[in-house]
């Protein structure tokens, strides 16, 4: 039994409308691959991108083609369309990432700012804690309030730092996320440097503590990584961005149409 797989291009054309040939870029407003008229005047228009055939009522064009066919600008279909969809789902989980890391750079940077005047308020909240209930409160300096007390204790020097650099971590996923969703090739550099660095400490943290969330993360850099070097044949790998071009163009241009002709 023949295995499906998803048809990104039918997707594409699901959410953006199809991209037929138009007559008017053939010669003779006419080519059996692209576009086709029937006897009663109808005319086949083929999606550039998904194959499909759409029919329409117009009249054919009696002047010369504007370009020819040869020429036509296919759009993106095959390996090219798979890459920008992986791309994207990789900005996405980088996008993601910039929303944590900014949040937690916010929280740090105001909590440093408005410390003594926070603190005053949290100690009356623990006290309450630990009196409350006949004295049966939250032991001090455990669970979420020893780890805020502990906070409240650290020199700000060191909360400012913190904060400085989660702020910049969170720029470079936002420059990752924007970079990779419009397919740029210095992004997927950067994204694999960036992905690369951090899996040690990723692997250094799985020894400390298992969690599932750890392990997940874990998972999708390592895919990322794996993604990067080999499908986007970084570092010359595999021949390289011409490689990658040439393989794609092979999927997308005018001999793509005619290998896939229905």
């Amino acid at each position: 039994m023949k295995r499906r797989r998803l048809n990104l291009e039918l997707l594409t054309c699901a959410s953006r409308g199809h991209a037929p040939a138009e007559p008017e870029d053939l010669e003779g407003g006419a080519d059996p691959v692209l576009v086709r008229w029937t006897p009663d005047g109808l005319c086949w228009q083929r999606c550039l991108r998904c194959d499909a055939w759409i029919p329409s009522r117009r009249e054919r064009p009696a002047r010369p083609a504007a370009r020819p066919a040869a020429e036509l600008v296919v759009p993106e279909r095959g390996r090219e369309l798979r890459d920008r969809y992986v791309l994207r789902l990789i900005a996405l989980d980088r996008l993601f990432h910039f929303v944590l890391l900014g949040t937690a750079a916010v929280v740090v940077l105001l909590f440093t700012a408005d410390r003594k005047r926070l603190s005053d308020p949290f100690y009356r909240v623990v006290d309450a804690l630990q009196n409350g209930a006949g004295g049966l409160g939250a032991r001090p300096g455990t669970g979420l309030a020893g780890e805020i007390e502990k906070a409240f204790q650290e020199p700000s020097t060191k909360l400012w730092f913190l904060g400085a650099v989660l702020a910049a971590y969170a720029v470079l996923e936002g420059v990752e996320a924007i970079g990779l969703w419009r397919g740029r090739r210095w992004a997927e550099y950067l994204t694999f440097v960036a992905t690369t660095v951090l899996l040690a400490p990723e692997v250094w943290e799985l020894t400390r503590r298992v969690s599932f969330f750890k392990v997940t993360a874990l998972v999708v850099n390592i895919a990322v990584v794996v993604y990067l070097l080999y499908a986007k044949r970084l570092f010359g790998l595999r021949g390289g961005y011409p490689a990658q071009r040439r393989e794609q163009a092979r999927d997308s241009g005018r001999q793509a149409l005619e290998r896939a002709f229905p």
